[in-house]
């Protein structure tokens, strides 16, 4: 037995509550073992007299390790409990002192790992309509432009020409509004888009007034109307929340260039001197981009500021949620108080961080609900675009970024293929629509939501930034009704029980990469083919989806894609 691969941490990702008296138990093991794990537990002040025996099954396997898995119910909050695991029919025991061959259970509560009591302000709650959520991510000045008749001097470039960065081709609110049938059409359930309040820039991500949404895209008018319409087709609004840093141009940091040390605003920021001098950027920004300099997020009253901003547009407009930009580097002490702000105004409001990696420590509850997850976009890039990952390869991956959080995380997670900060996903894959229907697939089934960048559905094209925030093309004429067609089909199957709520299980068999949701003893699976040749009547880079009323009996017809 690799005693070294074994692991286990009471109150964490490995032992959490799924309700108020119910909790997930997981063991990590070395994928290289046969083992029979079992949990014996009992209530914590009983343990050494009372305790129940279950059998841990494996849930998830990634390239190194198995993970074992219990739910158990509980009827006395405070639980205790231990690992016996059998190897070639020797018992052995697993504790906090780790593994050993006799267990004193007289002695049990100097060693045995507990979870002292399911406190209810401790327990993940589940934002419920993030569970089966269909986003779609807009950058606003690229989607549509609706009020033609605001003053369009900025607008420096035709529609549908490939931007710079600095073009503005005057895509606005009143545009998104305007498309709203078209986005309920397509499946759509959330729209997140990229920043909205004033800012010199076409990506607005430097932010002067983070009370005014720019006239460029409209007025505060606009957005409530957007929200409105918006849910009156069960759509939700998320908006993109810059607190990590702002424009220079705004009038804090403006009032520190004036005044230096001198201003009431000098701690608002970051800063290596008297006075912040851009051609020196000798203070904190965001990147190295000068003109947005990083915000002083341990300053009370920076916390204030921001704080009052999060709050104000969730009172003024009822969005549903914030995307928080570059969100792992802004301190963990401010998201607990932004989120106890937001969730006090508007306890379902989503919080999703810009975390391009493993964000467990913002992700035990007192942060976000959920990230940007990339992990999930680079494995689909490494399976179907790069060939550095096979069927075999990206189950483990799969399995290996699921065990990052907890299942009420995962069920949560904004899943993306491509966004305003990648290449586009269709480009990646060499314009290959069957792999662009595979990613589309893969994230469907994928436990959390569906993200889906602007353009997807009509095979737009684009490399880095700029070029992935090309101007939606609307000329019906140009668009693939076959592909969309598709498109919108899988879109649909996110509304089944068994992906909403249904656990999932991920693995390679015939060099297929299967994903199976189960719910309520109804199954559906995905099978994925990426090899070179026809395997169990799936074509070459293409899927197939089956359901099952049962684990025996096929209940209906596959869908192919062709």
């Amino acid at each position: 037995m690799n005693q070294f691969a074994i692991l286990h941490m009471s109150d964490s990702k490995y032992c959490y509550a799924v309700n108020k008296d119910e909790i997930v138990i997981r063991l990590r093991t070395s994928k290289e073992d046969e083992l029979d794990v079992f949990l014996l537990y009992g209530p914590k002040y009983e343990f050494q007299s009372k305790r129940y025996k279950a059998k841990m099954k494996v849930k998830y396997e990634d390239k190194l390790y198995r993970y074992y898995e219990k739910r158990i119910k509980l009827s006395d909050l405070r639980l205790a409990y231990i690992f016996e695991i059998y190897e070639n029919g020797e018992r052995f025991y697993f504790c906090e002192d780790g593994i050993v061959v006799d267990y004193d259970f007289e002695n049990a509560f100097y060693n045995f790992y507990q979870m002292p009591y399911i406190n209810e302000n401790d327990r993940i709650k589940v934002v419920e309509w993030m569970q089966g959520a269909v986003f779609y991510q807009i950058f606003v000045d690229r989607f549509n432009m609706g009020n033609l008749k605001k003053d369009k001097s900025y607008i420096d470039m035709k529609w549908g020409d490939k931007p710079t960065p600095k073009n503005f081709a005057g895509g606005d609110i009143r545009g998104i509004i305007d498309k709203l049938d078209y986005l309920e059409n397509l499946g759509i359930t959330a729209i997140y888009l990229t920043p909205i309040f004033l800012s010199i820039s076409n990506h607005k991500y430097d932010i002067i007034d983070y009370k005014k949404i720019d006239p460029m895209f409209g007025d505060i008018e606009d957005l409530k109307e957007l929200v409105h319409k918006a849910h009156e087709k069960n759509i939700h609004i998320v908006l993109d929340a810059v607190f990590n840093h702002c424009s220079m141009n705004l009038y804090q940091f403006q009032d520190v260039i004036e005044k230096g040390k001198k201003s009431k605003y000098y701690d608002w920021f970051i800063i290596d001197g008297d006075f912040p001098e851009p051609e020196k950027g000798n203070y904190e920004c965001f990147a190295s981009c000068n003109y947005m300099p990083k915000l002083n997020t341990a300053n009370l009253q920076v916390q204030e500021f921001l704080l009052d901003i999060a709050v104000y547009w969730i009172r003024e407009c009822d969005i549903d949620g914030w995307r928080l930009d570059v969100s792992d580097e802004v301190s963990h002490d401010f998201w607990r108080q932004f989120r106890k702000a937001v969730k006090k105004e508007k306890e379902n409001c989503v919080i999703i961080g810009e975390n391009w990696h493993d964000a467990y420590a913002y992700l035990m509850g007192d942060q976000y609900d959920s990230i940007m997850n990339y992990a999930f976009t680079k494995a689909c890039l490494d399976y179907l675009a790069k060939d550095k990952l096979d069927a075999k390869g990206m189950a483990n991956k799969l399995n290996e970024i699921l065990m990052r959080n907890n299942s009420l995380i995962n069920s949560m997670m904004l899943n993306l293929i491509d966004s305003h900060d990648t290449f586009r996903f269709f480009t990646e894959v060499k314009c290959n629509k069957k792999k662009q229907l595979c990613a589309l697939a893969l994230s469907v089934f994928f436990p959390g939501a569906v993200c889906v960048y602007y353009g997807t559905e009509i095979c737009m094209e684009g490399g880095y930034d700029p070029d992935s925030r090309r101007c939606f093309d609307w000329n019906e004429e140009n668009w693939d009704k076959e592909f969309l067609e598709k498109f919108k089909a899988l879109l649909k199957l996110k509304k089944i029980e068994e992906i909403r709520f249904g656990t999932v299980k991920i693995y390679e068999k015939n060099c297929l990469l299967i994903v199976e949701r189960t719910y309520k003893n109804n199954k559906i699976r995905l099978e994925i083919n990426m090899e070179n040749k026809v395997i169990n009547g799936i074509e070459p880079f293409n899927y197939r989806v089956l359901r099952k009323g049962d684990y025996n009996e096929e209940k209906s017809s596959c869908y192919n894609a062709s």
